[in-house]
């Protein structure tokens, strides 16, 4: 129904943001809500809109190829919109198709209510269906380890970005693991460097 939305991002929370477009406010559920910025840009916004007999909701993405992977995730068994949202948090799509293509089920379960069952559904109902979504063959999944410092900084932002963390679904145990090493890196100042190092962490196990 919509393809897409141009307009001014006028609010931004851990959940959802708001694009108004001739004045009329979207709340458009999204990924990653501070990958947006308050902003009087006008700004392109891919959207889909999910309708159950209870609800609508929009979701929102910055990117084509992410929400053509969120339409892909949805059809999957055991995987709803919420999942398919927390699924691509990551920020990259890459790192979700190459998981499937590689039969990864080992990281695929790190998502947020993603079991061995789930996962192997996935690798089941889209190996070999995503590769014309994006270019898989040039990706490093190195992570960098964080810079520690003795204080920390951006108190703020770091709780915006576990109350983002918490809205996809993870623990508060996952969570209070790596929240020291976050609030100890002086390289992150934005809750969206937050979110971003926040979710390497918890791919990589720290």
């Amino acid at each position: 129904m919509y393809d897409y939305i141009k307009g001014q991002v006028t609010r931004v929370t851990p959940e959802y943001v708001v694009i108004e477009q001739q004045g009329i406010g979207y709340q458009l559920l999204t990924p990653n809500p501070f990958s947006f910025r308050k902003s009087e840009e006008i700004i392109q916004v891919y959207t889909y809109l999910h309708v159950r007999e209870d609800s609508q909701n929009l979701m929102g993405f910055l990117d084509l190829s992410q929400r053509e992977l969120f339409r892909k995730l949805i059809l999957v068994s055991g995987i709803g919109p919420k999942g398919a949202l927390a699924i691509l948090a990551s920020g990259e799509p890459t790192h979700v198709i190459q998981a499937i293509e590689r039969e990864d089920e080992s990281y695929l379960v790190k998502f947020p209510g993603v079991g061995k069952k789930t996962a192997r559904q996935m690798i089941l109902d889209l190996k070999g269906k995503l590769n014309d979504l994006i270019d898989i063959e040039h990706f490093d999944f190195t992570q960098e380890e964080p810079t520690l410092f003795e204080d920390g900084q951006a108190t703020h932002e770091l709780e915006e970005a576990m109350l983002a963390l918490a809205a996809l679904g993870y623990s508060e145990r996952e969570l209070s693991k790596i929240r020291p090493i976050l609030k100890g890196n002086e390289s992150l100042q934005k809750t969206d460097d937050f979110m971003k190092k926040a979710l390497q962490l918890l791919f990589s196990g720290k």
